[in-house]
């Protein structure tokens, strides 16, 4: 196990209304990949999978930051701005062992997150539409459902990494 369960920042709590509930659900997913990543180096982030698949940890946390940046930036708030980690040809998955490129993928994600959960605090209901007219509840539950599947991913990485399960 990543943390005992009396140090686990995730919540066990049982929550009211549908908004506390699919926020406390992403929210938790979002503490899950910092779980999972917690304590690896530059290296082992970026160490792939299995072949062919250029899935790393790295590039999750680059993949979601571009997920939260999508979703709440250009979906929602109609920023105009370019895909995250998409340029000359590249993906969030063209990753490096870098500690430069690991800051910046936290840093960038962190941002989004934020950016993310500021949004939703601020929204005046679930029901507000994005510009193609979907609404924030089923975005909400789209987010949840992007982390839950990436979070499998990076159970199988992190155990090839270091042996670590997740909990």
């Amino acid at each position: 196990m990543f943390v005992s369960p009396d140090e686990d920042p995730r919540s066990d709590k049982l929550l009211v209304s549908e908004r506390e509930n699919l926020v406390g659900y992403l929210s938790d997913y979002r503490l899950t990949l910092e779980l999972k990543c917690a304590g690896l180096h530059a290296e082992q982030l970026a160490t792939r999978s299995v072949p062919p698949s250029d899935m790393s940890l790295l590039g999750l946390i680059r993949h979601l930051a571009g997920v939260e940046h999508y979703w709440f930036r250009v979906f929602f708030a109609r920023e105009d701005q370019p895909r995250l980690f998409r340029s000359d040809g590249h993906t969030e998955w063209d990753v490096e062992p870098d500690p430069a490129m690991v800051d910046e993928a936290w840093r960038t994600w962190r941002e989004q997150v934020a950016f993310a959960e500021r949004y939703v605090a601020d929204a005046p209901n679930l029901e507000i539409v994005g510009k193609d007219g979907g609404n924030l509840r089923s975005v909400l539950i789209h987010m949840i459902e992007e982390y839950a599947r990436h979070m499998g991913h990076a159970d199988f990485l992190r155990e090839r990494i270091d042996g670590r399960v997740g909990q």
